[in-house]
């Protein structure tokens, strides 16, 4: 159980309270952030679209720049472990620009070699409330929602999620059991297990 919960975000979000507590920062900005991070679990749900970002460059910096530099600061002040949400096809060495960011940011973490471990998330499609309108997305969302019954054994891990799952799946994971460092991924079957469990 968490006694407080910090939450590092470019602009106020109106959850200041009880156990939330709210820091704006900069994330190309270590200074901002670095006092906010002397704590067990980091939990890093940033992301962004290669469209919003307006660039690769700019994607690169959300996707990958932001994350390595939490992560770095929060294993330089003691957090015992790292939970990060990418996404499914995350490769390093993937041709896709998209998937090869989220693979390295995957790497660039497991480096820093957390005590309980790094725990990555490989969910598809993220369905949930938008604040942008993103049409196409939205039919994506109509068709995998009507769909995801059909995602079943090895294709589980395109099966769309709900983004309360994904938090659910987290969660558990964080609690559960302490793991003695390396890496876990949960994707697929293992994901949506985690997130009902």
């Amino acid at each position: 159980m968490y006694t407080q919960v910090t939450l590092l975000t470019r602009r106020r979000l109106g959850l200041d309270g009880g156990k939330v507590r709210e820091a704006v920062i900069d994330f190309e900005r270590p200074e901002t952030f670095r006092a906010h991070l002397a704590v067990d679990d980091v939990f890093c749900c940033l992301g962004t679209t290669i469209k919003k970002a307006g660039s690769q460059e700019a994607f690169r910096k959300v996707d990958f720049e932001a994350p390595a530099a939490i992560g770095r600061e929060a294993r330089a002040t003691g957090a015992r472990q790292f939970l990060i949400v990418t996404a499914v096809g995350a490769d390093p060495k993937s041709r896709v620009f998209y998937n090869r960011v989220k693979g390295e940011v995957e790497e660039a973490l497991k480096a820093l070699d957390f005590p309980d471990g790094l725990k990555v998330f490989h969910p598809s499609l993220i369905m949930g409330e938008r604040n942008e309108r993103r049409s196409a997305e939205r039919v994506a969302m109509v068709v995998m929602r009507s769909t995801r019954s059909l995602f079943v054994g090895g294709m589980a891990r395109y099966r769309a999620i709900d983004a309360v799952d994904v938090a659910r799946a987290m969660k558990s994971a964080a609690t559960g059991k302490p793991d003695k460092g390396g890496v876990t991924v949960y994707e697929g079957e293992s994901l949506f297990a985690l997130a009902s469990g």
